[in-house]
Parts: C-alpha cells; sequence; structure tokens
C-alpha cells in the first residue's frame, strides 16, 4: 500500500471518530439536533442496556465506567430518590419521559429519552440550581403521596404513565406479575367521566376486587386515585339479595305489606296490597309517597271516608309519626262490608312499614259468636234459679241475673277475677253455717270424681235453697241455686225419697 494511500485512510478515519463522538455525546439527535452538550451536563448513553458513554460531569456525581456498567448498576445508585427510574432500558421505539426526585436534596429531575436500544440519561436540576415552584410543589406532592394506601398515579394527555406511588405499584404486582408498571397500566378508562367503578382480579387469590377511580386534571397532567370499595359492592350485593329473598317471601303473604323510606317514598310491596287495597301495580310502582298512598286509597273507598278533609290530612302525618314509634293499629270498617286492620311499624334505617290485614272473617265470627253468648245470656237471665259457672281453675267465668240478685254481688264490676273461694265467703255471709262449703270448693278445683251431686242450704232470712253441683265440659262446674217454695217442702215430707248427699 502506498503511503498516499495510507494517510487518505488516516484522514477519513479521523473525521468520521470527530462525527461519531459528537454523535455520541448528543442524547437525543433525531428529537432535539440542535441540543448540545455542555460542560455541567451529566448524561450517560446505554446502547442495549449497556453503558456505552458517560460526560465528563459525572465523575464527580456518579462515576461510571463505559463498557463496564449496565442500566441496573446506575439504577441502584439513584432508585432511593428517584423511585420511578424503569427496572429496565426501552429497547424498541422512540420517545421521551422526565421522572422528578422525591427530594430537592442534589439533582430534582431525570430526564430519559430512547432510540431503538439506545437509551440517554440526562439529570436535570443540578446543584446550584434553583427548581421551579411547578417542580417543588409536584416533588412535594410526590412525597405525600407516596406514603397513601391507596394507588396514586399521573399520566399524559396522550395516555402515558409518568408517575405512580408504592400503592400503585403492589396492586399493579398483584394484577400483571409478570408485567413492567410503566408497560400495561392497572386501569384503562373506556370514557372520559370522571368517576367510575372498576374492578381486578388478584392473580395469585383469583378474587375480584372493585375500586372507585377518580381523576383530575392539573396543568395538564391527569391525577388518578383509586378506591377499593370491595366492602361496599360487597355489602349492596347482599342487600339486593336481601331484599329478593324478602321479596319473595313477602309475595306468599296473606297481609298486604307496604314499606316507605326515610323520605316517605314506597320503597317495597307484595302482591297482597294489591289485592287488598285494589290499587294498580303500575301506580305502586312510580313509588307514591306516604301521603299520596292514602290520597288514592281514600279515592277507591278502601278506607273509611274523612269528616273533615284537613283534619284528615293532620292525622296521617300523626300517622306517620305513630308508625315510626310502632304505635299505630287501627281497625277499618269499609262501605263495602269489609274490614282491615292497619299497623304501623318502624323500619330500618328510618323507615315506615304499612301492614294491611283483611280481618272481615274474623270480625264476623267474633260478631256471630258474642251473638249466640248475649243469646245464651238473655235465656239464662229469664230463670229464676241462681247460676254460675266456674271454669276448672276455679274462676267465675258466667253468672245470671237471678245469681246476682240473689247473693247481691255483680262480677262485671270487679277488677280482679272472682273465685271459688271469694264466691262462697258470698254465700257465708247470707246463709246458715254449712259445713260442705269446702268440699264444693275442692269439687270445682278437682278434675277426677266428677258427679252431680247437691246440698240443701238455709239463708239467714228462713229461706230453703238446693244447691245443686254439675260438671259441665272443659273442666268447667256450674252451680244452681234453686229456692224451694213452701209447697215443694211439704210435698217433699210427704215422699220418703231424699236424693241429697248426706251430711
Amino acid at each position: 500500500m502506498q503511503p498516499f494511500d495510507i494517510f487518505l485512510i488516516f484522514c477519513v478515519a479521523t473525521v468520521c471518530g470527530a462525527f461519531a463522538f459528537a454523535w455520541l455525546n448528543d442524547p437525543n439527535p433525531q428529537r432535539t439536533p440542535n441540543q448540545t452538550e455542555t460542560p455541567a451536563d451529566q448524561i450517560y448513553l446505554f446502547d442495549q442496556g449497556v453503558l456505552q458513554h458517560a460526560s465528563e460531569a459525572t465523575q464527580n456525581f456518579l462515576p461510571l465506567e463505559a463498557g463496564f456498567h449496565e442500566w441496573t448498576d446506575l439504577r441502584e445508585k439513584i432508585v432511593d430518590r428517584f423511585t420511578l427510574f424503569p427496572k429496565q432500558p426501552k429497547l424498541y421505539g422512540t420517545g421521551s419521559m422526565t421522572l422528578d426526585a422525591i427530594d430537592l436534596n442534589g439533582p430534582t429531575q431525570i430526564n430519559i429519552s430512547w432510540d431503538n436500544g439506545l437509551n440517554w440519561v440526562q439529570f436535570l436540576g443540578l446543584e446550584g440550581d434553583q427548581p421551579s415552584e411547578a417542580l417543588e410543589s409536584r416533588i412535594m406532592s410526590h412525597g405525600l403521596t407516596s406514603s397513601l394506601t391507596i394507588p396514586v398515579w399521573q399520566v399524559c394527555k396522550d395516555g402515558v404513565l409518568i408517575w405512580w406511588n408504592p400503592a400503585y405499584e403492589a396492586l399493579h404486582a398483584r394484577v400483571f406479575p409478570t408485567l413492567p408498571v410503566e408497560e400495561k397500566p392497572i386501569f384503562s378508562p373506556e370514557d372520559e367521566t370522571t368517576c367510575q367503578r372498576v374492578s381486578l382480579r388478584d392473580v395469585s387469590t383469583g378474587k375480584k376486587e372493585w375500586f372507585d377511580v377518580s381523576y383530575r386534571e392539573v396543568d395538564g397532567v391527569l391525577n388518578y386515585q383509586a378506591i377499593c370499595i370491595s366492602n361496599l359492592v360487597h355489602a349492596e350485593e347482599a342487600q339486593r339479595n336481601f331484599v329478593q329473598t324478602m321479596t319473595k317471601t313477602f309475595a306468599q303473604l296473606s297481609i298486604g305489606l307496604a314499606i316507605f323510606n326515610r323520605n316517605g317514598q314506597l320503597a317495597l310491596f307484595n302482591p297482597a296490597l294489591v289485592d287488598l287495597t285494589g290499587l294498580p301495580a303500575q301506580f305502586l310502582s312510580t313509588r307514591p309517597t306516604l301521603q299520596t298512598f292514602f290520597d288514592r286509597l281514600r279515592e277507591t273507598r278502601k278506607m273509611p271516608e274523612p269528616k273533615n278533609y284537613a283534619n284528615w290530612r293532620t292525622a296521617i302525618s300523626e300517622l306517620v309519626n305513630a308508625a315510626n314509634d310502632g304505635r299505630y293499629d287501627d281497625t277499618w270498617s269499609l262501605d263495602s262490608g269489609q274490614t282491615f286492620r292497619v299497623k304501623g311499624r318502624p323500619h330500618p334505617d328510618g323507615a315506615t312499614a304499612l301492614l294491611i290485614e283483611d280481618i272481615t272473617a274474623d270480625v264476623s265470627l267474633t260478631r256471630h259468636f258474642r251473638a249466640e253468648l248475649e243469646l245464651g245470656q238473655s235465656i239464662f237471665d229469664t230463670l229464676d234459679d241462681g247460676i254460675a259457672v266456674f271454669s276448672g281453675t276455679g274462676v267465675l267465668t258466667f253468672s245470671n241475673k237471678a245469681y246476682q240478685s240473689l247473693w247481691k254481688v255483680d262480677p262485671d264490676t270487679s277488677f280482679a277475677d272472682v273465685t271459688i273461694h271469694d264466691a262462697i265467703q258470698d254465700w257465708k255471709r247470707k246463709a246458715a253455717e254449712n259445713p260442705m262449703w269446702p268440699e264444693i270448693e275442692s269439687f270445682v278445683r278437682s278434675f277426677v270424681d266428677r258427679k252431680s251431686w247437691s246440698i240443701p242450704v238455709y239463708l239467714t232470712d228462713g229461706t230453703h235453697m238446693t244447691c245443686l253441683i254439675s260438671p259441665i265440659v272443659a273442666g268447667a262446674t256450674l252451680i244452681r241455686f234453686h229456692i224451694i217454695k213452701r209447697s215443694d217442702i211439704q210435698a217433699r215430707r210427704a215422699s220418703p225419697q231424699d236424693t241429697s248427699r248426706d251430711i
């Protein structure tokens, strides 16, 4: 080779080396072609994660040797202050990102730019530089939010994740354990609503977790936060299941049920309410208020017509207060002949439960039974003999007018039950001494040897009576006092038979 050729090759190599040196010291020649390195710049250049060049200013800051140190070596030295420094360099595509330090002790920002495997790391805000107020505020905000237990993160308007706190990173590890945080965001809102409910599934446990995700835009940056509401969602599901269960249960009841919430609106009703009141289900489904509900009942004549409408409206308000205290209990007699029993009961969370029961059959039966009792009472009142009936426990349950007139007593005016012992004391005050009184009391309270028998009774005024003791149904005892007339006494003396018990 000729000396001239050697010289020419040397010149070309020198020029190419100069260009290469200038290109390697440019942090991002495509993005910022006019940018030049100053002596104070701290720049590291990595190729496929291996350090290829470090500016002269880095020797006094973080001295790393080109060709020997890697991306992880730099990260270990700065991750305490730049907690979001990527674990791996970008190997594909182009772009850049800026990270903030968690304090102001040293460089306050790092700019990372990449271009198909080449990564430039430049430290900004060096010692002696005054950080801007916005940067100070952002660093302070990051320091505060890093201690939060809820996930907090920041996203650019183009969707690039630029910052997150440890809670976000911990949640990301549970949801996407094999993916880097910056490559796969946890939440990807599909719309621009500022608040939405999102579900995630923990890979390790397989359980679904619910979060209330909201954001607020500040200085062109979207600040997100996610609050775990799994317990709230589970409670809502339990409430819905409970309401469905209760609805199915109430559907089988023959009693009409209407539950009004704390605002006075109908929240729940069963089919029996529709059948009893005749109110259409479409009307009840509109959730009418309690006042509107009673107005419709009045219009359909399913409640007694009030004499004064204004007073009736006031009474409805009092009904609500009484129902809240569990004090409302009324019987409605309708023009149609139906009888409703209406009860108001307090319900959890300030609601009111209204129960409407059709007691027409019970009222008719009670009235019929009362009519029979009155008929029987009137029949016994026509008899001249005094009659008293005592239950198996010895309590007076019935007496006619002749008995009350004979012994000068009125059991209906007594505050307490009249027993056989009390009645015998009344008899003793008007009758002569009789050793059979204790036997009568024993017989009334006994359930064995129940046969009719009688004894003679003599009043202090000389009246002669026969006391007939007879067992009747349900262990009760009927005692009958028959006054013997003189003609009957003479006939008895003429007769040799005496059916009374020996004394």
